[in-house]
């Protein structure tokens, strides 16, 4: 089909479902949109680009070229997509260089990482202000084999910091929309304060909700954890609509102000890895599937590492800011099928070494599914696949008196918090916040909940914040979960380390 034929249908016909003929989305009850907007086209692709503000008609005019491209071909790569001359003409016509980034990850006391994508094969280097002296990080070249992705390393900043900066492609800079600031984070060796932010499930449809990156920008955390089914939508192995969804993630507006100024740090659930519920080498899938989907994540996200880093392969990885270590689990990777490979040996292995590592007075210790039982008896996570690993851990953690362990989750549309009680009184607390995408899902709450609930909403935009205080002598962490509708704290609680650590009776 010729571009120029594609848009017209297009626009002349936004659904093609012969149920849905006869309305558009604004029509649509909220039970039929949300099943609209889960959809695999275009038509799906261009509603979500336009639906929280108008996009230029270049803007979609690019995506819809793009678009058509990828899935045409389940392995079109962005370096193939990018050079239809279409595009480039798009691209010269308004100045574009980049189409992807600046974004923002793996923060330190002394540096950030940045990552952009560009529109063909270039240079990519960042410039600020550093001690009255601009200062030059790179150059890094983006080419095809990297999907024209490429990380830029700032380094030999000061420990909670600013720094306005700016980014050159080929040598002009770009235009970068939000604040364009840079703040690294509090000095670890120190007893200081951070504020962590974090939330799942946006899907497609949330990270363009303007008012809810702003409220999380307002809130100026160190960081933003984003733990599965962010912005791949169901593609199994076609990795062209992989790319698809990513190029719709780049081009909204809110998304780009909230990445240009606070670290993100994600990880994958079943969506962004091939299907709802699916897990390991699905099946009629192979090895060199999951190994696609997994270069195509890792060529998408500025995280701080990958996992094995070799052909063992899988997206997991510990890090630290500030005063908090982050343990990001993979449980979609490693799996066989067979109960007790829900991360595989080696990642449990490793999960073992980290958690006993750590130093900080608090660990967030994030799983993309939930940790508990309570929702939907355990679906798809560990009370279905892995409980004796789930004891293993949570034993791990009594035996060795691990303190300050923070559960955080998602997967089930809605925000949760739960005590998990375990023996002789201790509790460990597990926070859900999947709220990112404002969806309705299981049952907030149940009556025989009421013992060990701690919060419960559904069908509204929301997102959590740990602020941890590691100046006190007992260092304690609040949590607090915040509605978009109205910016409120809908719940907080505070938590001492103290309370967080296991007794000695558990190493009995």
């Amino acid at each position: 089909m010729q571009f120029t034929s594609a848009v017209l249908l297009i626009c002349g016909t936004l659904l093609t479902s012969p149920v849905l003929a006869q309305q558009t989305p604004q029509e649509m009850s909220p039970a039929k949109l949300t099943t609209f907007m889960h959809g695999p086209g275009l038509q799906h692709g261009l509603y979500l680009l336009e639906q929280w503000h108008k996009k230029p008609p270049h803007i979609k005019d690019l995506y819809t070229r793009a678009f058509t491209l990828f899935e045409a071909d389940p392995k079109a790569s962005y370096g193939q997509v990018m050079a239809d001359e279409q595009i480039q003409q798009i691209c010269r016509a308004h100045d574009m260089l980049h189409i992807g980034g600046p974004l923002l990850g793996d923060v330190t006391k002394n540096g950030v990482r940045l990552w952009m994508r560009t529109v063909r094969p270039a240079t990519i280097e960042v410039r600020m202000m550093i001690d009255g002296k601009e200062k030059s990080f790179g150059p890094v070249e983006t080419s095809v084999q990297s999907d024209l992705s490429g990380v830029i390393k700032v380094t030999g900043l000061k420990p909670s910091s600013s720094y306005a900066y700016r980014v050159l492609v080929d040598g002009t800079s770009v235009r970068v929309l939000g604040a364009a600031m840079m703040s690294t984070a509090p000095d670890d060796s120190k007893k200081e304060k951070v504020r962590i932010c974090f939330g799942t499930c946006p899907h497609r449809w949330g990270l363009g909700n303007q008012t809810m990156m702003d409220l999380i920008r307002s809130r100026k955390p160190a960081a933003m954890l984003m733990f599965g089914d962010i912005a791949v939508q169901g593609r199994n192995n076609h990795l062209g609509l992989h790319r698809a969804d990513y190029l719709l993630r780049d081009l909204r507006p809110a998304w780009q102000t909230l990445v240009s100024s606070i670290p993100v740090y994600a990880s994958w659930d079943d969506h962004d890895y091939f299907y709802n519920d699916r897990a390991g080498i699905p099946k009629n899938y192979t090895e060199k599937d999951r190994q696609g989907v997994r270069q195509v994540y890792t060529q998408s996200w500025n995280n701080p590492s990958y996992g094995f880093n070799d052909e063992r392969g899988g997206i997991f990885y510990r890090t630290r800011v500030g005063p908090c270590d982050i343990i990001v689990l993979d449980n979609r990777y490693f799996r066989s099928g067979q109960k007790g490979s829900f991360l595989g040996e080696g990642q449990m292995a490793w999960l073992k070494e980290q958690l006993q590592a750590c130093q900080g007075p608090f660990i967030i210790l994030a799983c993309s599914t939930m940790w508990s039982d309570y929702v939907s008896n355990g679906k798809d996570s560990w009370g279905r696949w892995d409980p004796e690993g789930r004891e293993q851990i949570f034993r791990l953690i009594e035996t060795h008196r691990i303190p300050g362990v923070l559960l955080i989750s998602g997967d089930r549309h809605g925000a949760r918090g739960f005590r998990i009680p375990r023996a002789g009184g201790f509790n460990l607390y597990e926070f859900e916040s999947a709220t990112l995408g404002g969806r309705k899902g299981p049952p907030a709450s149940r009556p025989e909940w009421k013992d060990v609930q701690l919060y419960g909403i559904s069908d509204t935009y929301a997102f959590s914040e740990f602020n941890i205080d590691a100046t006190l002598d007992d260092p304690e962490v609040t949590f607090r979960l915040i509605r978009v509708d109205d910016g409120k704290i809908h719940y907080e609680k505070i938590l001492k380390r103290s309370e967080l650590t296991p007794p000695a009776f558990s190493q009995e």
